[in-house]
């Protein structure tokens, strides 16, 4: 086509022309067709009778001969206009049924339909997408409270513990609507190991035998009897105050106060002072719960399956016969208030301290209790459900929003709540994508996980599962358990990369009930200070952000520090938690999932990530700080633990190489071309790989799952850093001066691998470590 249309329009222009030979060949239904031609240029060439050519003198001064011997001029011309035509009516149809038969689905041996043409999709950056403001009205517009109560009604249940009859139930009408919702469904089974209580477990206390129909999942087993030790909350302080008064902690049964920190965390403090057991009930001055009521929970240290620790419960998947290094070596078991009431007005010993409270005793070792325990380990399957909405440009990439769906009774505050407004955002947000236009630029996995009672065990569970995927293309976890426990505070816990994303839907979304945003409402013009809390073990986002390396996000409206009252008890009902809100759940779990929802949309929203990889960098500044200032002690309290090769210069290297990267992707970012999918996918990279390159590399998954250096738990963490170095500045026996640094050397090194990363390619660093 591009020859003959060069030919035409040489001819037209009356440029001289080459003697040129056109070969069209196209096959069409198995026929050849061709068709030469010849056109003249410098020599006209007129064929006679003989076949012979005689040739024309084109000089200007012979224009009358030309023209005689051509003949009739305008029949000539004439020809060559028909010609001319001819050529082009042959390519263009010779060009549309090329264009045609590639469109055209090959006919099969029964039919020739014509198979319709797939729907176009692109892939460039400019695919469309709606303004922010309309994604956020049309996210508003959807979510009622209305809504709600139905939803709340269609997912309560007064028997849902993981595994059971009734969570798979609840597990099939997930299943069911995340499909009537037009999203892609699917769902991962599990054979995990929980404990259950068999008959009662029972304390006996001065002859006096008591029974409790509440348990501890994951206890040891079997009578166990020692003095009495009240010990406050339990705390690691707690068990401090009672060691400088010189109290014999050893084998002792140690009676703590349910709050502040997990059970397990308390029964870990316990056993790291030696005692033998571990009793826990709800203070009436904390807890409104009656006196008979009893509580439930689980004392592993840890998540998932403490009988697969990292490695997944697949289809009675055998692994070597190991068990989680969180499991507890000593008997747990809560008591109710009343059985704890009638212990504490018996014990003797020395005095409490007067910040305990009205507590008069500590207990003596002749204060003798016997604790029985009689849990059985059992296998269940549990099964987590998924949906999901894709993207239309990074479809690989994904935010997942999850929520608890199993609890120890009616878990309405607990299950109920975070799961309505799990299947509230997916119904909104399918429809946006269906009906509005919405065409979020990466995709929103949806997940109902089983066993979170028990310790996470479903989310946990997935993880191990598919870590290395999800590591690699997961950039975000938003956790939605426990959303509304009441209405007067509102709590946040999360990455730091996710802070610039909770600043805007704070100022975003109002709160309810009045005309204020949530900053407004709560944040007290620094919702840094006021918002922002630890994220606790026990929450699903924790093994996201710590195991995994994804940053994650939970969030709750409260009534204080507390934990709510009711969880973990037979006592956590819609009834209580309107007294809890003053009647305003639909209310509170609308906002909430507007909350959660603007942020999710934000992240699959934008050309690049939300993610904000600068708030690491105050942080690692603070602690590199404090690290050094504490160095300065040792050296100068303890000169010969320290030597004088080692200095602080390898870590603030690491942190100025974080901070040099952070500034430069920031810099990339604003010089980037967004409509490049490519640059735009590189950038999203590296912000994804920071929170995964800030879990050690140096420690085992097993023996140390939640490996991150700042918000993990173990030796290799930067707070166990910083308490190594207190202890060696006391002198204290545990201390050791070698392990601190080691430690000391992979954390520095876990840094500076997790700022080359930042960097981007290997030659943009430019030898500055």
């Amino acid at each position: 086509m591009d020859q003959a249309r060069s030919t035409i329009s040489k001819i037209f222009n009356g440029e001289p022309h080459s003697y040129t030979r056109f070969n069209l060949t196209q096959n069409m239904e198995g026929d050849n067709s061709q068709v030469e031609m010849k056109l003249s240029s410098d020599m006209d060439e007129e064929v006679g009778g003989n076949g012979t050519a005689e040739h024309l003198n084109h000089n200007s001064n012979r224009k009358p001969y030309v023209a005689q011997k051509l003949g009739r001029t305008p029949k000539n011309l004439c020809f060559m206009a028909a010609a001319t035509l001819l050529i082009f009516i042959i390519g263009y149809l010779i060009g549309y049924l090329v264009h045609r038969k590639k469109d055209i689905a090959q006919p099969t041996c029964t039919n020739s339909v014509i198979a319709p043409a797939p729907p176009f999709v692109d892939e460039r950056g400019s695919a469309p997408v709606l303004d922010w403001d309309d994604v956020k009205k049309l996210l508003n517009e959807k979510l009622s409270t209305s809504n709600f109560e139905t939803v709340f009604s269609e997912f309560s249940s007064s028997n849902h513990q993981a595994g059971s009859p009734g969570d798979e139930d609840l597990a099939n009408k997930v299943h069911r609507k995340f499909k009537e919702y037009g999203m892609k469904t699917w769902t991962d089974e599990h054979f995990v190991k929980v404990q259950v209580l068999q008959g009662t477990n029972k304390v006996t206390f001065k002859g006096q035998m008591m029974e409790t129909q509440g348990f501890l999942s994951y206890s040891a087993s079997g009578p166990v009897a020692g003095g009495v030790l009240y010990a406050y909350f339990g705390r690691e302080g707690d068990f401090s105050d009672l060691r400088n008064k010189n109290i014999n902690m050893s084998g002792r049964v140690v009676l703590v106060k349910a709050g502040m920190i997990s059970f397990a965390e308390k029964v870990a403090n316990a056993a790291k002072v030696n005692a033998s057991a571990v009793l826990i009930y709800a203070d009436p001055d904390d807890y409104s719960i009656g006196e008979t009521t009893a509580l439930y929970g689980h004392v592993h240290m840890g998540s998932g399956d403490p009988y697969t620790p990292g490695f997944p419960s697949f289809n009675h998947t055998q692994f070597p016969p190991v068990e989680s290094s969180g499991l507890p070596k000593i008997v747990a078991q809560t008591i109710t208030s009343q059985m704890a009431t009638n212990i504490i007005r018996q014990l003797q010993g020395p005095e409490a301290p007067s910040r305990w409270g009205s507590l008069s005793r500590l207990g003596s070792e002749d204060d003798v209790i016997t604790v029985e325990v009689n849990n059985v380990l059992v296998e269940r399957k549990i099964n987590n459900v998924f949906g999901v909405i894709k993207g239309y440009v990074d479809a690989d990439r994904y935010v997942v929003i999850g929520a608890q769906r199993d609890a120890w009774g009616a878990g309405f505050a607990k299950s109920t709540v975070g799961t309505s407004i799990l299947m509230e955002l997916a119904r909104s947000i399918s429809q946006m994508v269906e009906n509005d236009g919405f065409k979020p630029r990466r995709s929103i996995v949806f997940a109902s996980w089983s066993g979170g009672e028990y310790g996470s065990i479903g989310a946990t569970e997935w993880l191990e599962g598919y870590l290395s995927s999800l590591s690699m293309k997961a950039f975000s976890y938003i956790d939605l358990d426990g959303a509304v426990t009441g209405r007067r505070a509102f709590k946040v816990s999360a990455s730091p990369l996710m802070y610039t994303l909770i600043d805007g839907a704070l100022n975003e979304v109002t709160a309810p009930n009045t005309a204020a945003t949530l900053f407004a409402q709560y944040g007290k013009n620094n919702w840094e200070s006021f918002l922002l809390e630890n994220m606790k073990q026990e929450s699903a986002a924790y093994p996201f952000l710590a195991f995994s390396g994804i940053p994650s996000l939970s969030f709750r409206f409260s009534n204080g520090n507390l934990d709510y009252q009711y969880f973990g008890t037979n006592l956590d009902t819609r009834e209580k938690l309107n007294i809890a809100t003053s009647n305003e759940v639909p209310q509170l779990a609308q906002t909430a999932a507007q909350f959660a929802g603007q942020i999710a949309l934000r992240l699959v929203h934008d050309y690049i990530l939300r993610l904000d990889v600068q708030k690491y960098d105050k942080i690692i500044r603070t602690k590199v700080a404090q690290i050094n200032r504490k160095v300065a002690d040792v050296q100068r309290l303890q000169p010969q633990l320290w030597p004088k090769a080692l200095t602080m210069q390898w870590l603030m290297s690491a942190y100025g190489s974080y901070s040099r990267a952070s500034r430069n992707l920031e810099s990339d970012k604003k010089n980037s071309d967004l409509e490049d999918v490519e640059m735009c996918r590189i950038i999203n990279d590296r912000i994804m790989m920071v929170e995964r390159n800030l879990l050690s590399p140096y420690v085992s998954p097993y023996e140390s799952p939640f490996r991150h250096i700042f918000l993990g738990s173990g030796s290799h963490t930067v707070a166990a850093l910083l308490d190594h170095l207190d202890a060696l500045k006391t002198q204290n026996p545990e201390a050791d001066a070698n392990q601190f640094r080691n430690q000391f050397a992979l954390a520095t090194w876990t840094l500076q691998g997790c700022a080359n990363s930042l960097a981007g390619n290997i030659w943009s660093l430019d030898n500055e470590i």
